[in-house]
């Protein structure tokens, strides 16, 4: 381990860096891949037409997409959009997807940046069914993308990225295709993402063109967010690191926790961490415990319950949440408070009400109202503190 930790202008300056690394990788990753991934967007929106359904699957730090991907299929964002057929199905994927792929379904597989041929087997198996599939990255699919860095974590924060936009799109090309390809009504809730869908009827033609450069867009956007984290929060986020691995040099086990998305990446994080022979739980990881204190106490209860049982002093708890607002959240923090446990929390918006009431000891805020590209960015600042970690444990 090292004798000393960095400097906090030294690791606000390594922070900064890291952040903005990302940036040319995905610049370039998505000029390379965004018309394609619009064309496979409106392959998707037939698929689901037809009463297909996307069957997400993976193993590690890649099945954590894997359930990202599904939550957001089947519980959208954006009010007003339908729900869609999706399932991760990581667990038994190797078993399961054999006795259940249909020749309408969309199969995505994520691999880590060296692919894995479990996942690649079944890819295979899918399109010998007749199923459009997807290798996110891996070498071959009816979509494969190329890992777009050959380091872990910045090729998984993209693609994230990538099938946040895939999600985004679907729902675009479901939508042009039963306005009857273009008639000018109402695009709905769709409309501030996509309003080149109002006005003038356009065949499908020129919305794949228009789709594919908002995804580079999107991709932009997140650019920008990272410039400002690193330009406005690299001390912040070095000071939640350097706290954080005070208390685990003490034998603090680190608690993740969040809701929806937020619940894939304090599973992704505390999967990282263990990797890193750091002590971790994600109390979002176990479906028996979550839905027991659910039913029997109530959703608030879900990560207090929990962290009654696993929380220390000495510990930390670390909230992820878009919306700092989320009750289940709020109730844990105000628990490890009474445990003295060191309190995190990775919001977006301006914090909400966990930075309003102070609950967190210390606030990591991505300032946009979008939740898709908060979530893409809270991965980079995780991840980067991940990095620090590691190289302060050799």
């Amino acid at each position: 381990m090292a004798t000393a930790l960095a400097s906090a202008a030294v690791l606000c300056d390594r922070i900064a860096g890291r952040l903005l690394a990302r940036n040319d990788v995905s610049r370039a990753f998505f000029e390379r891949e965004a018309d394609g991934l619009a064309a496979v967007s409106d392959a998707m929106a037939s698929r689901f037409l037809r009463g297909g359904r996307l069957i997400a699957f993976g193993r590690g730090p890649a099945a954590t997409d894997a359930q990202h991907i599904a939550v957001e299929f089947v519980h959208p964002v954006i009010v007003g959009k339908r729900a869609l057929p999706a399932i991760d199905l990581s667990a038994t994927f190797e078993c399961a997807l054999p006795a259940i792929v249909k020749e309408a379904d969309i199969a995505v597989g994520f691999s880590p940046v060296d692919a894995d041929d479990s996942v690649s087997r079944a890819l295979a198996h899918a399109r010998a069914r007749g199923a459009l599939t997807l290798a996110l990255p891996g070498p071959a699919a009816d979509l494969a993308i190329a890992a777009p860095s050959a380091d872990a974590f910045i090729s998984q924060e993209l693609v994230e990225i990538l099938y946040h936009t895939l999600w985004e799109t679907v729902h675009v090309f479901l939508e042009h295709r039963e306005r009857g390809h273009g008639d000018g009504s109402d695009v709905g809730a769709s409309g501030f993402l996509y309003p080149f869908l109002g006005g003038a009827p356009a065949d499908s033609t020129a919305v794949t063109a228009d789709v594919a450069r908002s995804i580079r867009a999107k991709a932009a956007d997140d650019e920008r967010l990272r410039e400002r984290a690193a330009r406005e929060h690299a001390a912040e986020i070095g000071a939640a690191t350097t706290a954080i691995f005070d208390r685990i040099r003490n034998g603090a086990t680190l608690l993740f926790f969040g809701n929806g998305g937020s619940a894939t990446d304090a599973n992704d994080w505390a999967i990282d961490c263990a990797g890193s022979g750091i002590a971790a739980l994600s109390l979002a990881m176990d479906p028996a415990n979550v839905t027991a204190i659910g039913n029997d106490i109530g959703i608030d209860a879900i990560f207090l319950r929990q962290l009654i049982a696993h929380g220390r002093a000495g510990d930390v708890a670390i909230a992820i949440s878009t919306s700092g607002g989320s009750s289940n959240v709020i109730a844990a923090l105000e628990e490890a408070r009474k445990r003295s446990m060191l309190t995190v929390a990775l919001l977006g918006y301006d914090g909400g009400e966990i930075v309003r009431r102070r609950l967190a000891d210390l606030p990591i805020v991505v300032p946009c109202d979008y939740i898709p590209r908060i979530q893409e960015v809270q991965a980079s600042i995780y991840h980067v503190m991940i990095e620090a970690w590691r190289q302060w444990q050799m």
